[in-house]
């Protein structure tokens, strides 16, 4: 299995990655998009296998035309951005791991649980931490979920993300932008 889980919540000002990316993009989807595709090889030889991207209910378009947000940062653009592009990879690794045994799937796991980065930002707790990590474990292990691939939930409830995330031509434009600030290149 593998869990991204990395991230960076919507306080500060802009900050770039040591690599001149928007950071909170950087760390929130690029780093989780290059770690799938290096750990790929061996998901697929280790089948059944699972990836679980943990997102966020918080999602915003993505602007191809300004995606580091230099023109316009807003910490809450740059992390809801960067969490709908979680999703837009789970849906896009789903179609082209089809049939190989090993399934994508992503969840927010709750509202503002009392995490770190929540206390830091001030923000009342909404839902128990053992909730999202219940919601978190079921997709990693649970036998109810065995073979489901492609979804978002909300929770243990299957959810509709943002629209954006099921729109086959924003999603290509995502991976060949991705492909080429990480050095990746996908197999599909």
């Amino acid at each position: 299995m593998l869990v991204n889980n990395a991230g960076i919540g919507t306080a500060g000002p802009r900050e770039e990655s040591e690599d001149g990316y928007e950071l909170t993009f950087a760390v929130n989807y690029l780093a989780p998009f290059l770690l799938t595709r290096q750990l790929l090889p061996l998901l697929k030889r280790s089948a059944p296998s699972r990836i679980v991207n943990v997102s966020s209910a918080g999602q915003a378009p993505i602007d191809f035309d300004d995606v580091m947000l230099e023109r316009s940062y807003s910490g809450i653009q740059a992390y809801c951005q960067s969490k709908l592009a979680l999703v837009m990879l789970t849906f896009d690794l789903a179609e082209e791991l089809e049939g190989t045994g090993v399934t994508a799937n992503c969840l927010h796991p709750g509202t503002y649980m009392p995490t770190k980065m929540v206390r830091e930002a001030g923000v009342d707790p909404v839902t128990p931490l053992e909730d999202g990590i219940a919601a978190t474990m079921r997709l990693i292990s649970s036998p109810e979920v065995e073979g489901i691939n492609g979804h978002y939930f909300d929770g243990t409830s299957e959810s509709a993300p943002q629209a954006q995330a099921e729109d086959p031509e924003a999603r290509r434009t995502l991976r060949e932008l991705s492909e080429e600030l990480t050095g990746a290149i996908s197999h599909s």
